[in-house]
């Protein structure tokens, strides 16, 4: 997913979050395991979703997947 992902200019900690929503965290969860939080994640994600063209965290996390060739 590195290359793709760079091709629509995601910063490394937009990268991360789009993986763990690829892995079906929720944004409590990844904000614990980043150590940041639920609002920074949420901010993170509008961005992702607005660089992808995606309208909800599912289209995002299905981007992901099919960038990622699983």
């Amino acid at each position: 997913m590195e290359a793709s992902a760079q091709t629509y200019r995601l910063a490394r900690r937009q990268n991360e979050i789009l993986t763990l929503i690829a892995q079906g965290l929720d944004n409590k969860t990844i904000a614990r395991q980043l150590g940041i939080s639920q609002k920074t994640v949420k901010n993170h994600l509008t961005i992702v979703f607005r660089k992808l063209n995606v309208q909800s965290r599912t289209q995002a996390a299905l981007w992901a997947v099919r960038q990622s060739g699983a």
